[in-house]
């Protein structure tokens, strides 16, 4: 965040320096055309036939050296600008590193596996994004197999948040309707959302919708009339503006393209917790982790290069440090042994005993004596093999 800071004081000297050029040109250039005007004015006054006199060349070159001199300065502070701008780069340069190679595994995209579970979670990003054509080109030129690529509701929900956001209601009431049932179960909003903004998008044909607008609310808004009777009164207070217009009354911010960005945002996460896909794209949520880790990966790249310990992080699949992604990439909860206080891994995966205690594989091993296994928290004796492995 610092370095953000630092580069945007940088950029906010620029516009401050932008804003006072323009203002100090447009007072030039509003000098300029008026001593022109005024030139002019006094040339057409006298006689068209007659010659230039001296003093109106006088006043000629007078004017050209005035115009001439504020050219001159609008040029200079047009230059002095350049340097203004080439500090943004510099602090840009200086604040953030360019190359991220010190934090790359040379390994990883190595092998054919890899590679074509990179090739096909970004075919998946793409279907989801609604790009078909470019997703179906990808698999074609990759040779990633067809039925590999299970095909997800995802692009058809996209293709609905999309309409939303242009204004068009009709596919997401639509879904709403044919998950009607599921969505209460939920106890969702989206439903009455989704027709709280068509009928504002009523309202706003004016005092004429208003019959219109009526009707729709009898039709659509009985069914919430338990859970949202309060919202729903606020809607029908929207009726006494119409003559002056909604965007004039206490209810604005009905009308706000904020309330458009909501819904939308809540049609995308009900409709893929209903339909129990993800709501990003796995590449979308590698992206994203690996942004809010390079600051802390970068550093720590640093601090081993200048012990010259870089060898330990090489070629092993865990970070020397924690690094915090946020609770919206948390998908799963990480087991800790409680024998030897380590996080559960691939390696080293949670198991559970038949009393039902849980230990790490590594524990299990060591507190095994032959085929007898006593529990570290109960008096149960058990066999090592009969412990399971449990996934969190």
């Amino acid at each position: 965040m610092e370095s953000c800071a630092a580069v945007e004081k940088e950029v906010e000297k620029v516009i401050n320096k932008f804003s006072a050029i323009n203002d100090h040109s447009q007072r030039i250039i509003g000098d300029v055309i008026s001593l022109i005007e005024k030139l002019r004015s006094s040339i057409t006054e006298g006689n068209p036939d007659s010659k230039v006199t001296a003093g109106q060349v006088d006043v000629l070159n007078e004017a050209l050296t005035k115009t001439k001199d504020k050219l001159h300065r609008l040029t200079t502070e047009h230059r002095d600008l350049h340097g203004t701008v080439s500090k943004v780069g510099k602090a840009i340069d200086r604040n953030f590193v360019a190359d991220f190679t010190a934090t790359s595994r040379t390994d990883a995209f190595q092998t054919e596996r890899n590679v074509m579970l990179l090739n096909k979670i970004m075919a998946q990003h793409f279907y989801r994004q609604g790009m078909d054509d470019v997703a179906d080109a990808l698999i074609k030129e990759s040779g990633l197999p067809a039925e590999d690529i299970v095909p997800e509701p995802y692009a058809e929900l996209h293709r609905i948040w999309e309409a939303i956001h242009t204004g068009n209601l009709a596919p997401a009431l639509d879904w709403a309707s044919r998950y009607s049932a599921e969505l209460d179960a939920r106890n969702s909003t989206l439903e009455f959302k989704l027709h709280r903004l068509a009928f504002m998008q009523i309202l706003n044909g004016g005092v004429q919708a208003q019959t219109e607008a009526i009707a729709y609310a009898r039709t659509n808004f009985a069914k919430f009339v338990r859970r949202f009777e309060k919202d729903i009164q606020i809607l029908m207070g929207t009726l006494i503006y119409l003559q002056i217009g909604i965007h004039n009354s206490p209810y604005k911010y009905l009308t706000a393209p904020e309330m458009w960005i909501e819904t939308a945002d809540v049609f995308l996460k009900d409709a893929c917790q209903l339909l129990g896909i993800n709501k990003d794209s796995p590449l979308s949520v590698i992206v994203n982790a690996g942004c809010t880790a390079l600051p802390a990966l970068l550093n720590l790249k640093q601090v081993m290069m200048s012990r010259q310990v870089t060898g330990i992080w090489n070629g092993r699949d865990e970070l020397p440090i924690e690094i915090d992604l946020e609770p919206e990439n948390r998908f799963h909860s990480i087991f800790a042994c409680p024998i030897l206080r380590q996080q559960s891994s691939e390696d080293n995966p949670p198991m559970k005993l038949l009393c039902g205690h849980v230990i790490s594989r590594d524990a299990l091993n060591k507190l095994s004596n032959g085929p007898i296994l006593k529990c570290p928290y109960c008096p149960m004796e058990q066999c090592p093999s009969d412990a399971k492995l449990i996934y969190f």
